[in-house]
């Protein structure tokens, strides 16, 4: 049955075109390949500056579509919604960017298109997110040209976006048309982060790349998250499908806090039709938390959503239950391996169990979580 699938909707691809784009850089974002003492290649990936280690090793489960596939084997994994990872097309010039961003969504519809179906079912294992030139400068209609283009793939079922928008954040008013074409094509945007915050936030001790990871990746989705609601985007295009990144940042934490502070400003409360913990209850949220308890706090406020609709008189406690039905399994491949060949990944172990031990989930929550959600968002069995 397809709701007892396991997706994975948080898995990113470098494809070879994008590869080859970054080899040719000798600035941040590129690929600088070298060879080692006993004459093996070694390629480093610096997508930020001062990466720590002179950059990530990167290798053939970067764009290799074969090793995907074993990775989905080994793991269990029976569909990937893949993606393109950041920093995507920020660092490029309108014109090119335009054209490049045409050219990787017919190359990931090809990846997807020509990947092999699962054994009972006819459902492809590999379908995408495409992506959109979002850089300053862009014109409206290269980005309306390419939301047609995406739609028009039939293995693309969304697209990914970073955090910038064209230069001036994700609530700057010029994107609406780009938010009503998507709406209209039934899209999933994935918002994913990549700037993080300011470096300066970290304090002069040298952690690595600890703390931009596990605190300011998903603080820069809690702020974007947060403006999308300050401009009332839910508001003009209430069909819009929104899935964030490491599921939701600390914004489940805060939304609260929010919702006061925005009771407290003229200015923005006239903006909103509803309190701001509503606006949680339109958001799908991927499952890449590693802990049963994060899994179930985030539901909880998932669910409490309708109560605070405007006129609502829903009064019920929050069921878990209810907001398991926004969140979807990920494992945010190819990053994180294990140290080991032979090991699986913590990213899917963990995520895995995390699932399976939420209290408050049924088996059949547990399901649509692990993939039976993202079959019915995506639409993957059609």
């Amino acid at each position: 049955m397809a709701s007892k699938l396991l997706v994975d909707i948080h898995t990113h691809v470098y494809l070879p075109r994008y590869a080859a784009l970054l080899r040719s850089r000798s600035t941040v974002p590129f690929i600088r390949s070298s060879t080692t003492s006993d004459g093996k290649l070694d390629e480093r990936l610096l997508i930020l500056d001062h990466e720590p280690s002179g950059g990530r090793p990167v290798g053939p489960q970067y764009w290799d579509r074969e090793e995907k596939l074993k990775f989905m084997d080994k793991h269990g994994i029976d569909v990937s919604v893949v993606s393109t990872a950041n920093p995507w097309l920020d660092f490029l010039p309108a014109s090119q960017a335009h054209t490049l961003a045409s050219e990787m969504n017919e190359d990931l519809e090809e990846y997807c298109s020509t990947s092999p179906t699962l054994q009972n079912l006819p459902i492809r294992r590999l379908f995408g997110f495409g992506l959109l030139p979002l850089v300053p400068e862009i014109t409206t209609t290269s980005l309306l040209d390419t939301v047609k283009q995406i739609s028009r793939l039939p293995h693309l079922r969304g697209l990914i976006m970073g955090t910038r928008g064209v230069g001036k954040g994700l609530d700057d008013e010029s994107l609406d048309p780009v938010w009503a074409a998507i709406e209209a094509a039934g899209l999933v945007v994935f918002i994913h982060p990549h700037y993080g915050v300011d470096p300066k936030a970290w304090g002069d001790k040298d952690n690595g790349h600890v703390l931009p990871l596990a605190l300011g990746f998903p603080f820069e989705t809690t702020i974007v998250s947060a403006l999308r609601h300050l401009c009332g985007v839910f508001d003009r295009y209430p069909s819009l499908r929104l899935l964030l990144a490491h599921s939701g940042g600390a914004l489940p934490q805060l939304s609260s806090r929010l919702a006061s502070c925005i009771d407290h400003d003229p200015v923005v409360a006239s903006r909103l039709k509803h309190d701001a913990r509503y606006y949680l209850g339109k958001l799908y949220l991927d499952a890449v938390a590693y802990g049963p308890e994060e899994l179930g706090f985030v539901s909880d406020v998932i669910s409490r959503a309708g109560r605070y609709q405007a006129g609502s008189s829903v009064t019920e406690a929050a069921n878990r239950s209810l907001g398991s039905r926004r969140m979807l399994f990920g494992t945010d491949h190819p990053f994180f391996p294990p140290l080991s060949a032979t090991e699986k990944w913590t990213s899917v172990v963990e995520n895995l169990e995390a699932i399976d031990t939420v209290q408050g989930w049924s088996p059949a929550d547990k399901d649509g979580v692990r993939g039976g959600n993202a079959v019915s968002l995506f639409n993957l069995a059609e």
